[in-house]
Parts: C-alpha cells; structure tokens; sequence
C-alpha cells in the first residue's frame, strides 16, 4: 500500500499527471490506505475509487470511513461486481447506497445473458464495467463479446463504460509468458470512436499495427473524439510507465 500510494502521488506531481486517473482501493484495504496516508499528509485529497470486496452490504460502511476522512479522500467511483443475474432489486441498492455525485461502477459476469445485465446496469444509472484479462484465459474476453458488449453501450445514449485488467498496454499483444492474447486499451479507444460511427470493431479490436490504431485516434474530429471519451470513460492499469511509454512511442502523447 505505501509503495502504490507513494507511486501514485509520484506520478500526479509528474509531466503525465493528466493521463491518470483515480486510486484504486478495496474496501477491505481501507483502514491500511488510511494509515499510510495520514503518514504522507498529501497536500489535497487523494480521489479514490472504492473497489467493493465486503459485499453490497458493506456499502454504506466502506462509505463512511471514506466520507468521514474527507481531509484524505475524495470519493470520486464505486465498483462491485454484479450477482449472477444482475436484478434490479440489487441495482435499486446500489443506487441508495451511493451518493448521486459518486460514480457507480459495476461489473456483469459474462455468460448467458450477460448482455442483457450489461443493459440493466445502464438502465438504473451505473457504468457497467468489462473485465479484459486476468490470471486465466477464461478471463480473457474474445473480440466478438468485446464488440458485442461496445455495441450495447455505444447504442445507449449518454452510456459510458470502464475496461479494467490486462491493459497496461496501448495495442492487442501476445503475453510471451503465457501465450495469451491481451487487448490493448488503445484498440478499444479505436473501437469506440467506430462503434459510435458504424465502422468496423472487430477490426479494430484485433488490429497489432500500432501505427494504423495510433494514426486513426489522431484523425478523430474534437466533436468524435469528445464522443469517445464519454464512452470509453476509463480504464484500470496495473502500471502506469508501461502505457506512457507505449503512449510515447507512437507519437499520442
């Protein structure tokens, strides 16, 4: 926790510090974060992206801590995962729980009507959330339930999503280590701005020429670039040197 805040600030003071975004912490790691920041003293709030690990019951708990140490945080995005069936009566909670001004984040599990989930989470107010790899290669999405799900919240209007996992770098790459195929989160930036226009997503989902992806997103109007950004909102990243770098490299920053 002390190295991961300590980083963070590094780079919110840094020449980047506009390309990140809020801090991510689970509920369950509250007391410790606060810890570590009352040893810092950070010159103004830290904004904060409460990940709910306790469950929905530990909502308006994990709330509290966080509202009560407003010299510290600023509570800024709530995230959860969905139950398996996505109901509205627990969507409805989420809402109560979360104050109007938070931004609510929640994750369906892909399966069996996992797009109709993804639809309900945006009817109730939230920003449903896709999970684009992790420690297996079941984790791992393919083009088609990426496009899918791009399809689903570009046809909303005023809908916006987050991508989170595996995406530490800008293009769709092969993981030397073990083989898997991770999406690049400038693929889904391209993806995007053509699921808003009609082009083609799958392409650009599955596209690795860095150039072509880089040189379409520098193309986009400001009026389709500020469409892309209310859609594709947000991403989480594990690091943040490696999509700077990736970012560097191909003339985007």
């Amino acid at each position: 926790m002390a190295d991961a805040l300590a980083g963070y600030l590094d780079n919110r003071a840094g020449e980047y510090a506009g390309v990140q975004g809020v801090f991510l912490c689970p509920a369950s790691r509250l007391p410790e974060m606060i810890t570590e920041l009352v040893k810092i003293r950070p010159k103004e709030p830290l904004p904060l992206s409460l990940i709910i690990d306790t469950g929905l019951g530990g909502v308006p708990k994990a709330i509290s801590i966080v509202e009560s140490r407003d010299e510290l945080l600023s509570l800024r995005m709530v995230e959860m995962p969905a139950p398996s069936d996505v109901d509205e009566v627990w969507l409805e909670r989420v809402s109560e729980f979360v104050p109007e001004d938070v931004v609510r984040v929640v994750e369906p599990r892909r399966g069996v009507g996992w797009l109709d989930g993804v639809r309900n989470v945006i009817e109730h107010g939230s920003w449903p959330k896709i999970r684009c790899g992790g420690l297996s290669i079941e984790n791992f999405p393919s083009v088609d339930e990426v496009a899918d799900f791009l399809a689903v919240v570009s046809g909303t209007p005023g809908a916006a999503f987050k991508a989170t996992n595996s995406l530490h770098r800008a293009v769709r790459h092969a993981d030397e280590e073990t083989g898997f195929e991770h999406h690049g989160f400038l693929n889904l930036l391209v993806a995007s701005g053509r699921s808003l226009s009609g082009g083609d997503v799958r392409e650009a989902l599955a596209n690795t020429d860095g150039a072509a992806l880089a040189d379409e997103a520098s193309g986009l109007s400001d009026e389709a670039a500020k469409a892309v950004r209310s859609l594709f909102a947000c991403y989480a990243s594990a690091t943040f040197d490696e999509s700077v770098t990736d970012l560097k490299s191909l003339g985007l920053l």
